[in-house]
This record gives C-alpha cells, sequence and structure tokens, in this order.
C-alpha cells in the first residue's frame, strides 16, 4: 500500500482529472457527430467510449491513449447500417473485434505498425475530405440533395453544387459558427475543447438570431440493449470482408496514435515490437463489448490522446475519468444536448474533416519521394472514389511494387556482370 501511494500522488490525480475532463468534453459533441454520421442514433458514438475506456484503460499498453468513435470507421459501419440497420453494425463491429485479437494471437501488430506514412496521411486526407463533402448538405440547407454514405463523394458533391441557388441562410450561418469559431479557438487555445465550444457559440448565435433549426433531440442514458441480428450465407462474402477491412484499418490507427502519443509524452520508454500486439488484443476485447450493443468500435483518438497528455493526464486514470466524466456531462447538460442544432453538429463533422486533411504533407508534396506522393495521392483519392479498404491496399501495392522492381534491378544488374566470364569458364 505504502509503494502505491508513492506511485500515485496527488499531482498525479490532478492531472488525470484534468486530462481526463478535457479529453470528454471534446469527446461530447465529435462522438455525437460521428454516430450520426454513421446512421446510428447519436448517443451510441458517446457508449462507445464508456462501454470500451475501462477496458482500454485496464489491458492496453498505452496509458494516456483515449479510444473513441473515429473517422476512420464511418465508411466501413455507415455501408453497414445502411444495410442491414443496427444489427449490421453490430455484425461488422464484431467481427472486426475479433480480428483485433486474432492480429494479437498471431503477432502481427508489429507488421500492421508498419504501414507506411504516407499510406496512413493519404487515407486520413481521403476521410477529411468524405466527412467534409456528405455534411455540406445540412450545413447548406439543401433537401434535393438524396445520395448518402454509400454513394460516390464527388456525385454528392456535384449535386450539391448543381443545387446552391436553393440553399438556406439559417443552417449555414450555424455551420460556419462552429467551423470558424472551432479553428479560431484551436489555433489560440490548443488544450481548450475547441469542437464544444464551437456549439455552444452556434447555440447562442441561433438563439440571438431567432433561427429555429432540427434540434437533436432528448438522448436515453440507459445502456443500449443487446443488438439483435441473424446471420446469412451472404455474410461470408459481405461481412466478413468488410470487418476485416475494418478491423486493419483500427489497428493502423490505434498503432500510430499510440506511436504519436509516446513520442509527444518525451521521457518515457520506447514502445516494444510485443506492445502492438498487446494494445491490439486490449482494443479487441473492447470491441468485441461496444459490437454486442451494436455502438461503433473504438480506435485511438489523437485529439484526445493529446489533449489528455497536455493537460498533465500520466496514468490509466485518465482514460477512466475521460468515461466517467463523459457520463457526468451527458445524465447533467442532457437538457442542453438536447437542443444542439443538427447544423451545428454537422459542422463539427465538416471542422473535423477539414482538420483531417493534413496540410503539412500538401506542403511537402512537391519534396516527397515520387512514391510516397504517389500513394498519398493515390490512396487520398481511392477514399472518395472505391472505398477504404482498396484505397489503403492501393497505396501499399505502389510500395510493394517498388520493391519488386528494385530487385529486379538488381537482378539484371548481377546478371550483366556474370555474362562476361561465362565465355572464358567455357573455355
Amino acid at each position: 500500500m505504502q509503494s502505491l501511494k508513492f506511485r500515485y500522488s496527488w499531482r498525479a490525480l490532478l492531472g488525470d482529472l484534468a486530462g481526463g475532463a478535457t479529453a470528454a468534453l471534446i469527446a461530447l459533441p465529435y462522438g455525437l457527430a460521428m454516430a450520426s454520421l454513421m446512421g446510428l442514433p447519436p448517443v451510441f458514438g458517446l457508449f462507445t467510449s464508456l462501454l470500451t475506456a475501462p477496458i482500454t484503460a485496464v489491458f492496453g499498453r498505452n496509458p494516456v491513449l483515449i479510444g473513441g468513435t473515429s473517422s476512420v470507421t464511418v465508411p466501413f459501419i455507415a455501408l453497414a447500417v445502411a444495410d442491414q440497420g443496427i444489427g449490421g453494425a453490430a455484425k461488422v463491429s464484431l467481427v472486426a473485434g475479433v480480428f483485433m485479437m486474432v492480429f494479437c494471437v498471431l503477432r502481427l501488430g508489429r507488421y500492421i505498425s508498419s504501414v507506411p506514412g504516407a499510406v496512413v496521411s493519404g487515407f486520413s486526407c481521403g476521410i477529411g475530405a468524405m466527412m467534409f463533402i456528405s455534411q455540406l448538405k445540412t450545413i447548406l440547407g439543401i433537401t434535393a440533395v438524396s445520395a448518402s454514405w454509400v454513394s460516390s463523394m464527388a456525385g454528392q458533391l456535384v449535386q450539391v453544387i448543381r443545387h446552391i441557388n436553393s440553399m438556406r441562410f439559417e443552417p449555414a450561418v450555424l455551420g460556419l459558427v462552429v467551423i470558424l469559431s472551432a479553428t479560431v479557438v484551436a489555433r489560440l487555445w490548443p488544450k481548450a475543447p475547441a469542437p464544444l465550444i464551437g456549439v455552444g457559440l452556434a447555440f447562442l448565435a441561433g438563439r440571438a438570431m431567432g433561427i429555429h433549426e432540427r434540434e437533436i433531440g432528448l438522448l436515453p442514458l440507459e445502456i443500449p440493449p443487446f443488438a439483435g441480428f441473424s446471420w446469412s450465407p451472404s455474410d461470408v462474402y459481405d461481412v466478413i470482408p468488410s470487418g476485416f477491412g475494418l478491423a486493419f484499418v483500427a489497428s493502423v490507427n490505434i498503432l500510430l496514435t499510440s506511436r504519436v502519443v509516446e513520442h509527444f509524452r518525451g521521457k518515457h520508454r520506447p514502445m516494444k515490437r510485443a506492445d502492438a500486439d498487446t494494445e491490439l488484443g486490449a482494443y479487441g476485447i473492447a470491441n468485441v463489448c461496444a459490437g454486442i450493443f451494436g455502438a461503433p468500435i473504438s480506435v485511438g483518438i489523437p485529439a484526445r490522446s493529446l489533449a489528455n497528455v497536455r493537460c498533465g493526464g500520466s496514468t490509466r486514470m485518465s482514460n477512466l475519468f475521460h468515461a466517467l466524466i463523459l457520463f457526468a456531462l451527458l445524465k447533467l447538460g442532457s437538457e442542453f444536448v438536447a437542443h444542439i442544432p443538427v447544423a451545428a453538429l454537422a459542422g463539427i463533422t465538416a471542422w473535423m474533416g477539414l482538420c483531417l486533411l493534413d496540410w503539412s504533407t500538401w506542403r511537402r508534396l512537391p519534396r516527397m519521394r515520387r512514391v510516397d506522393a504517389a500513394a498519398f495521392l493515390s490512396t487520398a483519392i481511392a477514399v472518395l472514389l472505391v472505398n477504404a479498404v482498396a484505397a489503403v491496399a492501393l497505396g501499399c501495392s505502389l510500395y510493394v511494387a517498388q520493391h519488386l522492381y528494385r530487385r529486379s534491378g538488381k537482378s539484371s544488374s548481377l546478371g550483366n556482370l556474370t555474362t562476361p566470364e561465362e565465355p572464358q569458364a567455357a573455355g
């Protein structure tokens, strides 16, 4: 007991409370927006954190890594919801969680974490563009656009441009207030919960200007019941490949986020190869628990994790505090959450999409190696035109092709070196 008291001081407790509280403030509007974007009840985006945080905090390797609903999982779960409703989300999340545990047992985490950074940046950029484009019709109040996440993003953008004359002023004001205020707050005060502040300002602006737009409404605070679904032979061809792709993309996200957080923490020991496998196992178990209820799977969230560290979070307790404070915010602030305009929620999603466009990579693009630039651009474009799994596979295939080309070049050069000696040996 004396050893425990020595290791966990009041200073660490205060830091964990501050870090967990900030992470919870960021998670509240973002989780609601992500679940809505997937076609699920908004509160499901918060249940992901509430259900998985205790498991990842206990079994995960990185003590300050904060998980939750992420944009990288949207294409997979949105497609499952469009096809089979909440039961489809439950199936694809369960399959993804099982695959992540398989990755852990087979010790594949150490290899998954080595996906080229250009592919990850391109994937992030493509997802960000999808998030922004998908919210334009809500922010602009255009009702003629009927395309969804399962349709081409390019087609949605064209439809929005064609119907731009029918846009409405009121939702556009709310969406722009969120985007602009969140951008300013994030730049001036990086530790502040920019999305939540943006929603609050949009709420006040709407009341001051007499704007009455559709609101989220009251959210049920009870743990959702087990999702009902049944398996069919067609799921072998539909759900299992999608679950594998979701598991792969989520694994890449978790391990890369963990690496970034470890680097940001500074003086801590570097991540071992086996730690990647442990992290995937913990998130696999947690996501199976979330999938049972139909909640989206949890992955590493860079914004919450880095905010946790910046505000003093240093132990696993910060992750637990993040979940407890999120529940308290939802319980005590349900009246405010119910009156958040849907257009403001769309503004959060659009703002996060803009943040994911990876502007630093675009600035470095002319100086990048050709294969890195090609992988970045092809992955980003393929996310918009095809799907997330094909995009990551396409980006990685460019590096495989480069490797094979170099090996064939070395083989041919070695052949040229031995050719002149062969006649002499024959003579």
